[in-house]
């Protein structure tokens, strides 16, 4: 157990040195190898839809811009939890909308892994709490954050974490001004290219596999749930929360400036 959670921890840490060298992030976004286990080329991934209507425009033009992807289709689909609580469901991601108080962050991504980097379940949330005051009550920045969001629940990280530097045209590049320009507010290119590398191989099985019950149906929705903060730079965090055996859940946390 101590060796995976040492591995999880290193993983983490690659990534945070990563950020401190633009021209490496900008060369390899991958956040920390985790993807879907799958057989085939492209697979489809189900993302459950409990959002309201203010967010429905944007939760489709993320789905159907990731959908470009040539080795990942996203589907919409009922969503399966209440969106206060945002519940996973195993073999998909659960997308969800609610005031969720001022919790300092404006939206998170958390994603449930065995054997160290296979990704089982997964949810993004963002903060209506936030998203309803005029800093971020805007298309631009509800396009940004549901498209990273997403995006970490299938493996990306970020190109770049410099809120104050030109946009690189990404939804995945960290930025003050998402509708810049360049807008940051859909994929490039090179997230295209980096989704091509982290689903280049095939694994035997598929993403679902047995599951211990307290880590399927763990409660991470209150920060006290999330487990170690293995890294916080002021605009993201990480923190994992280590089962042993290779089961971990980890929240990757996008902070509120304001």
């Amino acid at each position: 157990m101590r060796t995976n959670k040492v591995r999880l921890v290193v993983m983490v840490v690659m990534i945070v040195m990563l950020a401190a060298f633009p021209l490496a992030v900008s060369a390899n976004h991958s956040w920390g190898g985790y993807h879907w286990a799958r057989t085939a080329n492209p697979f489809t991934l189900k993302v459950g839809d409990n959002v309201n209507s203010t967010w429905d425009p944007y939760l489709n033009e993320a789905i159907s811009d990731w959908s470009a992807s040539s080795v990942l289709d996203l589907t919409k689909v009922t969503g399966s939890t209440t969106a206060r609580r945002c519940r996973p469901t195993s073999g998909r991601i659960e997308v969800c909308n609610a005031s969720y108080g001022s919790t300092g962050w404006l939206g998170i991504a958390q994603i449930w892994i065995t054997g160290g980097i296979h990704i089982t379940q997964a949810t993004t949330k963002v903060n209506d709490t936030y998203f309803n005051t005029a800093t971020y009550n805007t298309p631009a920045w509800r396009r940004l954050v549901m498209c990273q969001e997403i995006a970490h629940d299938f493996g990306l990280d970020h190109q770049d974490e410099n809120f104050n530097n030109e946009n690189l045209g990404s939804c995945m590049d960290y930025t003050s001004d998402p509708d810049g320009p360049p807008s940051n507010e859909h994929p490039n290119a090179h997230d295209f290219a980096q989704l091509e590398s982290i689903y280049a191989h095939l694994d035997s099985t598929t993403t679902i596999s047995s599951m211990p019950a307290g880590f399927a149906n763990a409660d991470v929705h209150a920060v006290e749930n999330w487990g170690e903060k293995v890294s916080d730079n002021g605009h993201l965090a990480i923190f994992v929360r280590d089962f042993g055996n290779g089961f971990a859940i980890i929240t990757h946390v996008f902070w509120a400036t304001e």
